[in-house]
């Protein structure tokens, strides 16, 4: 049914405007007390399989990953679906408008997400009003439902490369109080020059500088860590040399964990006239296509780093047997985005359901 409504009214209208419009319903409908408690029960009834992870205790190991709600303004009403975390943002030290419009298409031969976004948001000030009332809904929710709060950080575009450090550090400061978990965002094909700081030398200072302003931040009373835990978020583009390199870096300078892997800027992962129309605009492409290269830059950051860094994986995830493969190659949680585009509200909770179940389709 909901492929039918995704064909004959989303795909349409504009990919943009069609998810503002569906993300502000759910959140229209989580500020009705009744409708709220009934739509939990639809969506996500017994969906619960917690795990312990950066000391922090999931609700279960799938979690929407940043870019659906980029400013933290409906952080429980996406915890209705069933998600064990909710990645919000990219957010920035500053507020910035993002890339030009359009920026967000559909491939649908591939259920692919072509997007050039370029970090749009309200920037960290406001993020952090949100973030606060966003922890004083989760604190009501029924215990084994709230969701951890992650904060995925990126650069404000108008900063330049040589003071990125202090951008991101800006950034976590105003934050990490309100963070379970902060993610350093080097990884976007969609902010210029952006992924050069995943060379260790640019990266380096920039974890420094949040880790030094995250550390005055108070861990979130269900933290079992010292600190508020930080990862890295890392391009599937990388070539395994330089995977290896970030993943000693995040060893040798204390961070918690890596995300692998972010969009990708490879077109031969397409073909057809999905293909065709990549070829001719910018962007990175996450979703199914994605698939193949994000299980292999797991294997490989697993290999290197064993349980020394948590893992999560993104990118590609379909149904609950890439899930349960995911799991299964060592990653401690799995993210999923385009999945929930193509699949629809109620897609979460039969996924879910479906890992408990060991079937394959959600």
């Amino acid at each position: 049914m909901y492929r039918l409504i995704l064909r004959t009214v989303f795909v349409p209208m504009d990919a943009e405007r069609a998810h503002r419009i569906s993300f502000g319903g759910l959140r229209a409908l989580d500020r009705v007390p009744g409708v709220r408690a009934a739509l939990g029960a639809l969506f996500s009834a017994g969906t619960g399989d917690p795990a312990e992870v950066l000391g922090l205790p999931f609700p279960n190991r799938v979690g929407l990953a940043a870019g659906f709600d980029k400013n933290a303004a409906g952080v429980r009403a996406l915890a209705l679906l069933g998600f064990g975390h909710i990645e919000v943002g990219t957010i920035t030290a500053h507020s910035q408008p993002g890339n030009a419009r359009p920026r967000l298409f559909r491939l649908l031969d591939h259920d692919a997400i072509l997007n050039r976004m370029g970090f749009n948001n309200d920037g960290a000030r406001a993020a952090s009003f949100n973030l606060r009332t966003a922890r004083t809904r989760v604190a009501r929710m029924p215990l084994g439902k709230q969701p951890i709060i992650g904060v995925n950080l990126g650069k404000t575009k108008v900063v330049d490369a040589v003071r990125a450090a202090e951008d991101y550090r800006e950034s976590a400061r105003i934050l990490a109080p309100f963070a379970d978990y902060l993610v350093i965002n080097v990884s976007s094909p969609n902010t210029p020059g952006l992924r050069d700081l995943q060379s260790t030398a640019a990266l380096e200072p920039i974890i420094r500088a949040v880790q030094e302003a995250a550390a005055s931040a108070v861990p979130a009373p269900r933290s079992r860590l010292g600190h508020v835990p930080l990862l890295v978020k890392i391009a599937p583009d990388l070539a395994d040399a330089d995977v290896i390199a970030v993943a000693e870096l995040a060893l040798r300078t204390g961070v918690d964990g890596l995300i692998t892997t972010n969009t990708t800027i490879d077109r031969t992962v397409l073909d057809g006239s999905d293909r065709r129309f990549a070829l001719a605009e910018a962007g990175g492409i996450s979703g199914r296509p994605l698939a193949g290269r994000a299980f292999d830059v797991l294997r490989l950051v697993k290999a290197h780093v064993g349980d020394r860094l948590a893992v999560i994986s993104v990118g590609g995830v379909s149904d609950a047997r890439d899930v349960r493969a995911r799991l299964a190659a060592g990653a401690d949680l799995v993210q999923v985005y385009s999945g929930m585009i193509y699949g629809g509200p109620f897609w979460p909770g039969r996924l879910l359901r479906a890992i408990r179940r060991g079937t394959r389709r959600a």
